[in-house]
């Protein structure tokens, strides 16, 4: 029997602090509250705030095809030191997580991962995909059934981004239908395929900033209101994924304003990064949908600390830093890296409580990831972080494979100093 006591720490709730010591024993919080027992390991964590562990909803791992750029374990260790625990993983992986075997082989590479908790999006571009996503979530095998515990919803790419996976254009609505009648959770890249071409089309300049030119804000909003009129149609729950703009917030805001069960995400990178910084960082921070103008960060920003906006995900999206650099800078692979920074970003500006909810509650919620809080009786990740610590984020100091961060020399707040 192994026992720690983590003493005198603030633990984060969606309402405030709560001051309390916290006993665990082999893996299970037996007592909350006022702790006079002893413990094989003593945690002073006055001064500390106590989170459990965090999710981030959203992270390309890269394993399986891209192992050259990150692995599940690589990046499941940055993940812990950025106090994530949990994460959902994209599923543009070699061969895509479009079929049973690929899901299959996903969680048995997870299984050997100790860092954090892996869950899984299924994808769908074809409607055999679809075929594929229904038998798995209707049926009584115990073997699929298995496999849809670790599978937190569906993908769709609505235009292409990195690999390829956009949807056929004429099963968007049928892929509502199905995961309206069976319960799945649809996570969508929303851009608009038609405008984005256009705009392309259009673009005369070689300058990485054009970039965002030719994949402009209003075909994410466009994409974002034919999204939502389909889950008018079917109530299909409904999460937009790296919400950009203002305007496709608009769009959101209303939505919920009319009850229908549409909630969002925001990337960091969205929030600190904007066009301005395409002369400085160049191709990283390039990203598909692309960095906005300083207004849509503010909006954002707002938006995060009025509750507008329900999640905080990285995008963790991995290159190394010679296909960053090599070739026509239009050509570079869009993501950049962040499960690792995202944490230390928002304390900068938001309430701990509201990291919270963006980091833990309402993923937990909105995915089914099942996460236990910090409570008597359950088996959390304990998170400690001295949040009165100010660091400049450094690649040097991250933990992921490809080594780089577009947030270099950024000033932050707040350390992880355990995991328990």
């Amino acid at each position: 029997m192994t026992s720690t006591l983590i003493k005198g720490g603030s633990i984060v709730t969606a309402t405030g602090l709560v001051r309390a010591d916290i006993l665990k024993v082999d893996g299970v919080i037996t007592k909350v509250g006022v702790v006079e027992d002893t413990a094989d390991e003593i945690i002073n964590a006055v001064g500390h705030l106590i989170f459990p562990g965090l999710i981030d909803c959203h992270v390309h791992f890269r394993e399986p095809g891209f192992e050259h750029k990150a692995t599940m374990k690589s990046e499941s260790v940055s993940a812990r030191a950025g106090g994530v625990t949990c994460v959902c993983d994209m599923p543009n992986t070699n061969p895509p997580t479009v079929t049973v075997a690929a899901l299959s082989d996903c969680i048995r590479r997870a299984k050997n991962i100790t860092d954090c908790d892996i869950r899984f999006f299924f994808g769908v571009t074809s409607g055999i995909h679809l075929a594929t996503l229904k038998d798995l979530w209707t049926s009584n095998s115990e073997e699929l059934q298995s496999f849809k515990k670790r599978c937190c919803g569906v993908k769709l790419y609505l235009d292409h981004s990195t690999g390829n996976q956009k949807i056929e254009e004429d099963l968007i609505e049928e892929v509502f239908a199905a995961c309206a009648e069976c319960n799945i959770p649809i996570i969508a890249h929303c851009e608009d395929p038609e405008i984005n071409r256009l705009a392309k089309a259009a673009s005369m300049s070689e300058d990485i900033a054009e970039h965002s030119v030719m994949r402009p804000v209003k075909s994410e909003a466009k994409s974002i209101q034919k999204a939502i009129a389909l889950v008018k149609k079917y109530n299909t729950a409904f999460h937009v994924a790296h919400l950009t703009s203002k305007r496709g917030l608009e769009f959101v805001t209303k939505a919920k304003a009319e009850g229908l069960p549409v909630t969002c995400e925001v990337a960091p990178h969205h929030l600190l990064l904007s066009t301005n910084d395409y002369k400085e960082l160049g191709t990283l921070c390039k990203m598909n949908p692309p960095v906005r103008g300083v207004a849509d960060n503010e909006a954002l920003w707002q938006a995060l600390e009025e509750g507008a906006v329900d999640c905080v995900a990285s995008d963790h999206a991995p290159h190394t830093l010679a296909e960053k650099q090599e070739g026509r800078p239009l050509d570079a692979p869009s993501g950049v890296p962040g499960v690792e920074t995202s944490l230390p970003i928002l304390l900068n500006r938001l309430k701990p409580e509201r990291i919270y909810k963006l980091m833990f509650e309402n993923p937990n919620r909105i995915f089914g990831l099942g996460k236990e809080d910090i409570v008597e009786g359950s088996k959390a990740d304990i998170v400690i972080v001295d949040a009165t610590v100010k660091k400049e984020i450094h690649a040097a100091d991250l933990h992921g494979m490809c080594r780089w961060t577009p947030f270099e020399g950024r000033e932050v707040r707040g350390e992880v100093t355990r995991v328990v």
